[in-house]
């Protein structure tokens, strides 16, 4: 069945109704954000969403923050194109929870204010710890903005029709996608410089509610159009794929074994290895995720809200299954790549095909096509609000308050240069999605969770276990594991010298591996001891007082 041609003739009804769906829901989540607008008065109201949310309504904020574009298309298309392999994104995401809740969620909750960094400077010199967190928090922000954005255009050139060769309102696919980028990023903007957390949980609340809903209808469609038989889905899958067995088997993409060339064979092992550990140890460092566990008024909630994002998350990874495996029995790898060689708008794809189906025709099609693109767009806008406000808080509350201006700035001040800075992270993220359109959006996520896990991990368990701890191995931790991820990013496969880099004519890199985790982790740990064995500064009194609030939650904020 070939969807790209009955997306030309349906085109013109889906694209009725997803740009009135996609209104619709644009509408609703201003509205929220302008009442939630009158409700944010003071800095905590800004950051912390005046601590008023139930730990359901923050685990379902949570699940709305982490169920991104990524998991949404980029896994449904990883495992479309590679089966097996495509589901370890899946696991990944999901045990990363347990590393979140076991380690850092009661702690953090009860030894923070508003950003990571208010732990980690508790019982360290302020400004170089400060300062490094929010490098760090904006690093892993805008790594994290681009999946979001360049699973934006996609999604748009889908729905509008728009493949190489066609236009739309005299836009050709490139000019489209970009057009559609600068849109997403400047929603993003309104929605936190206008509403703060406040505004920004409830989108992620109402979007959490619709990409559950959707997920659910897509599978249980899937499901009963193989007569809820799943050997016949995998079966089906397998020779649509074109790859027979093996993608059913572990190595179409990761541990790939290569005949006669055992360093190559190593290399992709390794890569497999690097994107299990950055994607298990990520969660727990992605500063999006970390100021969640501030918007709730105890430590309890804190748990309580993060068991019911495991409850959530984990429902829905094991639904991207039955979207990506029905994606490759019913749509095919050849007409998904044909839309877009990454795989990200598989599920989609999936949709109009369910549509044709089951609501019959064209019609059903772009009906059921443009329900769930609306989906995914309210889980892109939802997602990149919460990231710009974790960057904009870091550079106002950290940067700003605390070195620039030695903690005497005031709160209307503070919330000023934290709308002013949205603005510019905004900007920034924009710009740089524009060229990483090649990219998988998981991959790009993975690559978001690898930096975060290199750099702000280690500063975080250090701080919150090791009494020994100081100021200078906190700037080691977070420089050293965060420059050497970049570093070797940028010297990648990802970025230059393979046909789906960022820059595919171009040729400067020599790191073989695409995920850098499995070296940027352990040396981000290495600096964050190696800096504190080197200075001689050590306060067990403020480690002990930090120790007791972070167990106790008494003095906390």
């Amino acid at each position: 069945m070939n969807t790209v041609l009955a997306a030309e003739a349906g085109g013109g009804t889906a694209r009725n109704l997803t740009i009135t769906l996609f209104l619709v829901f644009v509408a609703v989540t201003l509205a929220i954000t302008i009442w939630a607008s009158r409700q944010t008065k003071t800095a905590t109201d800004f950051y912390a969403g005046g601590r008023s949310f139930s730990g359901f309504q923050n685990g379902m904020a949570i699940g709305g923050d982490y169920m991104s574009a990524a998991s949404f298309l980029g896994i449904a298309g990883i495992i479309a194109l590679y089966g097996y392999d495509g589901f370890l994104y899946s696991i990944g995401f999901l045990v990363a929870w347990l590393v979140a809740l076991l380690l850092v969620a009661e702690l953090l909750r009860n030894s923070g204010r508003y950003t990571m960094a208010d732990v980690l400077a508790f019982r360290m010199r302020q400004r170089p710890v400060r300062t490094a967190a929010a490098v760090s928090t904006i690093t892993v922000s805008i790594f994290y903005l681009l999946a979001q954005m360049v699973g934006a255009g996609a999604l748009v050139a889908l729905l509008l029709g728009i493949k190489p060769g066609t236009t739309f309102l005299g836009m050709d696919a490139e000019t489209a996608k970009v057009a559609t980028i600068v849109m997403v990023g400047a929603l993003m903007i309104i929605y936190v410089t206008v509403g703060g957390m406040k505004g920004t949980t409830y989108v992620q609340i109402v979007k959490a509610f619709l990409l559950m809903a959707g997920a659910l209808a897509m599978t249980l469609l899937v499901l009963a159009k193989y007569k809820f038989n799943l050997s016949s889905l995998l079966g089906d899958a397998a020779s649509a794929s074109g790859k027979g067995s093996a993608f059913l088997e572990p190595g179409l993409r990761y541990g790939v074994d290569t005949p006669g060339d055992a360093l190559k064979t190593f290399y992709s092992k390794m890569d497999l290895l690097s994107l299990g550990i950055a994607l298990v140890l990520g969660t727990a460092g992605l500063p999006h995720i970390l100021i969640r566990f501030y918007t709730v008024p105890t430590a309890k909630a804190a748990r309580k809200s993060v068991l019911w994002a495991i409850g959530i998350i984990g429902t829905f990874y094991l639904l991207t299954l039955a979207l990506g495996f029905g994606a490759a029995a019913l749509v095919g790898g050849e007409a998904i790549t044909a839309q877009d060689k990454a795989g990200n708008t598989a599920a989609p794809q999936l949709a109009e095909a369910l549509g044709m189906d089951f609501l019959g025709g064209d019609l059903g099609g772009a009906t059921l096509l443009a329900i769930i693109a609306a989906v995914a767009f309210a889980t892109i806008l939802a997602v990149v609000a919460g990231l710009t406000l974790a960057s904009s808080s870091s550079l106002a509350h950290d940067f700003y308050a605390n070195v620039v201006k030695d903690g005497k700035a005031s709160e209307r001040q503070e919330v000023a240069v934290a709308r002013i800075s949205a603005l510019v992270i905004g900007a920034v993220s924009i710009a740089l999605s524009i060229y990483a359109q090649s990219l998988n959006v998981a991959f790009l996520v993975a690559l978001a969770f690898a930096v975060a896990a290199s750099g702000n991990l280690p500063a975080i368990l250090y701080s919150l276990f090791w009494k020994r701890f100081n100021t200078s191995g906190a700037v080691w931790a977070i420089y050293g594991g965060l420059l050497s991820a970049v570093f070797l990013v940028f010297f990648s496969p990802v970025v230059s010298g393979a046909p789906t880099a960022m820059f595919p004519d171009q040729d400067w890199q020599w790191f073989p591996l695409s995920n850098p985790g499995i070296l940027s982790i352990p040396f981000g740990f290495f600096c964050g001891w190696l800096g504190t064995v080197l200075s001689k500064e050590r306060d067990e009194e403020k480690y002990a007082e930090l120790e007791v609030r972070a167990l106790t939650g008494a003095g906390a904020h």
